[in-house]
């Protein structure tokens, strides 16, 4: 019997686990579930129904979880041979995602709902069911590696296709939920991945990847949130206090934001603005200059570590934000918060994002920024 890297001990000899693969509908978790099937493992598909009303079709590359998407799963399973079921998870998906979603919102926070919904839906709430109905992993196909080492534990890793790594969102994984997890893809690039599709005949092997917010189909959030949170005026400010204009919602803004600000009046030196805080207690939007957005210090509270937690004061590279670059760092753990501190100031970071902490290409674990450190600026 030939596995891939980093399937879990199995608790019977023969090597075999009995694996619950969650099919999206597209290529990747196609791949990823035929490769459990083709390491010999008794594989069962699932396709989670996370839309109280979904759509019938995706628009192009936006959302997922839609009726098409349900049907791409099915014909996925018919062909890989896999028994197939879909669970209603929508509930769950409203309560944990998307109202968290709104609620950071409207604290002046921006959460990334794709790492809130690994932490508790995929590798919680359907993990749980899984091992409670007798499977012993979940099967998904992020981009990510598990190494297993000789005492038994389990290191969670980049993927080898940097361009697709989602080791980021799967940083709120810890130890237990490393024990009943499978990557299969994360030795393989996304071009290796469409070619295998299409040699084992599977209809996704050209279906585009999801992108942006899967439950903001036509990819306007700040609709969305108006939708959820309604209109409330308030000031956009300069950072010496000067009423620059209005805005109907400071949730519409992010920290970083340059366009769409609605600001009449230049800033004197001619150059653009940024949107540097936003403040959801006076209801007001803070903008400068772009140096302002320089961050050389964070703190992070809910750390979650995928094995043991940073040393004091110990040296780690950190990724900010989704699609962001490592920077150095210092961290270290007080009370439960994680201080990092930056050898170079990064931009654009904005509180509710998530911090991951990565000693080379192993991730140490995740947490999500509460405040942040800048230099002072001036108008």
């Amino acid at each position: 019997m030939t596995d891939f890297p980093g399937a879990p001990t199995a608790p019977s000899p023969t090597g075999r686990l009995r694996v619950l693969a969650a099919m999206s509908g597209g290529v990747d978790s196609a791949v990823a579930a035929a490769r459990a099937v083709e390491a010999g493992h008794e594989v069962t598909g699932v396709h989670l129904a996370l839309s109280s009303n979904p759509q019938s079709f995706r628009t192009g590359a936006r959302g997922c979880c839609t009726i098409e998407d349900s049907r791409d799963a099915r014909r996925a399973a018919d062909v890989i041979g896999i028994p197939f079921y879909v669970w209603d998870l929508a509930e769950r998906f409203r309560e944990d995602v998307i109202d968290d979603f709104v609620a950071e919102y409207a604290a002046g926070r921006t959460p990334n709902p794709c790492l809130r919904c690994n932490e508790k839906i995929k590798f919680a709430a359907l993990l749980d069911k899984a091992i409670a109905l007798g499977f012993d992993a979940v099967c998904t196909g992020h981009y990510a590696r598990i190494v297993d080492l000789a005492d038994g534990s389990r290191e969670l890793h980049r993927a080898v296709d940097a361009a697709k790594d989602q080791s980021y969102v799967l940083g709120v994984l810890d130890a237990d939920q490393l024990a009943h997890s499978l990557f299969p893809l994360g030795d393989t690039t996304k071009d290796v991945i469409r070619e295998e599709a299409s040699r084992r005949g599977l209809a996704v092997a050209k279906k585009p990847d999801s992108h942006d917010i899967c439950f903001i189909a036509d990819g306007d959030t700040q609709g969305f949130l108006a939708k959820h949170l309604g209109t409330a005026t308030g000031d956009i400010l300069d950072v010496d206090g000067t009423k620059l204009g209005e805005h109907d919602g400071a949730y519409g803004f992010t920290i970083g934001q340059r366009k769409g600000l609605r600001i009449g009046r230049p800033a004197a030196d001619g150059k653009p603005r940024y949107v540097l805080d936003i403040s959801p207690v006076n209801n007001t939007v803070t903008v400068g200059p772009v140096e302002g957005l320089d961050v050389t210090g964070l703190t992070a509270i809910r750390p979650r570590w995928c094995g043991t937690e940073p040393l004091a004061d110990g040296r780690y590279t950190a990724q900010l934000r989704a699609h962001g670059e490592e920077v150095q760092v210092s961290a270290s753990v007080v009370d439960d918060t994680l201080r990092v501190d930056l050898d170079t100031p990064a931009r654009g970071i904005a509180p509710g994002q998530a911090v991951v902490l990565y000693d080379g290409t192993r991730v140490v674990g995740s947490a999500t920024i509460a405040t942040t450190e800048r230099p002072a600026v001036t108008a």
